[in-house]
């Protein structure tokens, strides 16, 4: 084991916080985090994702904890709120963790689901934001070609911001976007291009007119700069259900864009029941400040996962680590 690793993994901490609510059918968020010369730093690629994937997030956890990040040309960024696949019933007290978000992006298209509570979810956020605000969906690939278009149209009277990855492959979008042009709903690529082999490459040529760019999935904050520049399209920083000290890396990055047209997925923060900080990156009147965060030592204690768990994450980055050295 070299000696940079191990310095790693002697301030390790592993941690499994509680969610306020199930989202991507989970109801505790592992994650681990450790502290370079830079700050603390987060490594959290969700359980099911394999080494080469998540060596990404480690290379990601590295350049934030050891490098500065680059300058930002934006101290707040503005927010949208998170709705998972809730019922419509439950809609109003989750927006109410959002404090000011003046956007909401709507999970679709979950499994165990219907598209009629799909439409009853989105219509309760439409009735609650009133008709300034703005929706969009996000169905993770899930549906056809086919499903994709009937969806889309039953959903687009609520006057969508855009569908997030509709489909899942490159081919089903582009027949998709040829499909929907009547309905003026724009195609924003997320799981298409964040899990692509070359996902520069792919920034050039997958359809869509907008871009989730994520920093940890994308290896980090200057990797998905240059992503984002690639594409030549708008980008939306978002997040992936990270502790604040994880957030802290997608606000640095949204602060660095040139440009930056939507509100960005980064308040996700509320929907964790318990964070690693008093005091975590949660909306203002709908934006957060962009700050580095330090967790508290009693919370890292109080949600310490177990040593079972601690060996497994310890072992995970040791072998994505072997992999960022070839």
């Amino acid at each position: 084991m070299d000696a940079f690793l191990s310095d790693v993994l002697s301030g390790l901490r592993v941690v499994s916080l509680p969610l306020a609510t199930r989202f991507r059918g989970l109801t505790v968020r592992e994650t681990a985090v450790f502290e370079g010369p830079m700050g603390w730093t987060e490594f959290s690629p969700f359980v099911e994702y394999d080494d080469d994937e998540a060596s990404r997030w480690l290379a990601a956890a590295y350049d934030f904890g050891w490098t500065a990040a680059p300058p930002g040309v934006r101290e707040r960024i503005m927010v949208n709120a998170t709705m998972p696949a809730v019922a419509a019933a439950q809609v109003p007290e989750i927006l109410a963790r959002f404090s000011g978000c003046r956007t909401v992006k709507v999970k679709v298209a979950e499994p165990g689901t219907t598209l009629a509570d799909d439409v009853a979810r989105v219509a309760e956020v439409r009735r609650m934001l009133g008709a300034e605000g703005r929706i969009r969906i996000d169905a993770n690939g899930a549906w056809n070609v086919d499903e994709a278009e009937h969806a889309i149209r039953e959903l687009s009277v609520f006057d969508l911001e855009y569908v997030e990855q509709p489909c899942a492959h490159t081919a089903e979008l582009q027949e998709l976007e040829g499909r929907i042009d009547y309905l003026d709903v724009p195609i924003a690529v997320d799981e298409g291009l964040r899990k692509a082999l070359d996902p520069l490459g792919a920034a050039r040529e997958l359809p869509g007119r907008v871009v989730i760019v994520k920093a940890a999935p994308l290896g980090g904050i200057r990797s998905a700069l240059a992503i984002a520049t690639a594409s030549g399209r708008p980008a939306v920083v978002s997040s992936a259900l990270e502790s604040s000290i994880g957030l802290s890396m997608g606000l640095h990055l949204a602060a660095a864009l040139p440009e930056l047209d939507y509100d960005c997925g980064l308040g996700t923060a509320a929907l964790l029941a318990a964070d690693v900080t008093d005091d975590p990156l949660l909306p203002e009147n709908g934006a957060i400040e962009v700050r580095r965060v330090a967790p508290r030592p009693a919370l890292l204690d109080a949600f310490a996962a177990d040593a079972e768990r601690t060996s497994w994450w310890r072992e995970r980055i040791t072998r994505c680590h072997a992999l960022l050295q070839r």
